[in-house]
């Protein structure tokens, strides 16, 4: 169910995440225009969508191409992504689009007198390095679509793969299981006298050299604890089945304490 209490005469439009940083898991456009699609036939209010594909945009279009997320509904007006998540170039790329020229706001161009001559922009600032750029249109050509298609399935499937392991162990349940962009997440079952919680887990997985955060849920759900793994090109099969291998190792440890691990000080795992 999407509520649509929030929506009103004052909002200027809605924001659909494909890919949610805690999860990875795509909100749904589809369902979302349709419920805006109510709203104006109630009140004649006409609200904009705009998708932050920060991982999703990349990822979608290559091996998940029936589903309509995109300029395909009609509400969606602009789209943003990162080239430096799963577009494989180095970080500092973005960018974003509009379904038409005319639906980016003029009073957001800066017109930059230039040499002699007048320059349109759209940016923070005027002058940036161009390497990322040039490095994402090289990867474009290097890989061509099906390239991308065949480095983001192989991402998919180990991604399937490790939510399919761990949601054998008794000590898990998934949130998600990787089915939308390469990451997911999992809780922690209630097991009378458990002496470790997922924050120790993360612990003893770094100290293997596996980067693993554990954090709480956002507003209304920041009782809820789980831990996430973002899977991208380069882990390999060999590395998950050695990151499983690690993580069983690393819970039998933890099933072994007989007393509480020391939690003073405690942070989540999860930082920007």
């Amino acid at each position: 169910m999407i509520s649509t209490k929030y929506v009103d005469e004052n909002t200027i439009g809605v924001v659909a995440i494909m890919g949610v940083t805690y999860t990875g898991m795509y909100e749904p456009v589809e369902q979302i225009s349709e419920a805006l699609d109510r709203i104006e036939e109630r009140t004649g209010l006409d609200v904009r969508i705009h998708v932050d594909g920060a991982s999703g945009g990349m990822i979608a279009p290559f091996i998940q191409p029936d589903l309509a997320w995109d300029f395909r509904v009609k509400r969606v007006y602009s789209i943003s992504t990162s080239g430096h998540k799963y577009g494989l170039v180095y970080p500092g790329l973005g960018w974003v689009v509009w379904r038409e020229t005319a639906d980016l706001p003029e009073s957001l161009i800066f017109k930059v007198s230039y040499l002699g001559g007048e320059m349109p922009t759209f940016a923070l600032n005027f002058s940036r390095p161009g390497a990322q750029v040039l490095l994402q249109y090289y990867m474009f050509l290097r890989l061509g679509f099906d390239g991308y298609r065949r480095v983001q399935q192989t991402s998919h499937d180990v991604a399937k793969y490790l939510s399919g392991e761990i949601e054998q162990m008794d000590d898990f349940t998934l949130w998600n299981d990787g089915s939308d962009i390469p990451v997911f997440a999992w809780m922690l079952n209630d097991k009378p006298d458990r002496k470790w919680n997922l924050y120790d887990l993360q612990d003893r997985l770094r100290m293997k050299g596996w980067l693993v955060p554990a954090y709480p849920m956002p507003v209304d759900l920041t009782q809820v604890t789980v831990q996430r793994i973002v899977v991208r090109n380069g882990f390999s099969h060999d590395m998950a089945e050695a990151f499983i291998k690690d993580l069983k190792s690393c819970v039998k440890y933890l099933d072994g304490l007989r007393s509480p691990m020391p939690s003073e000080a405690r942070a989540s795992g999860f930082h920007h």
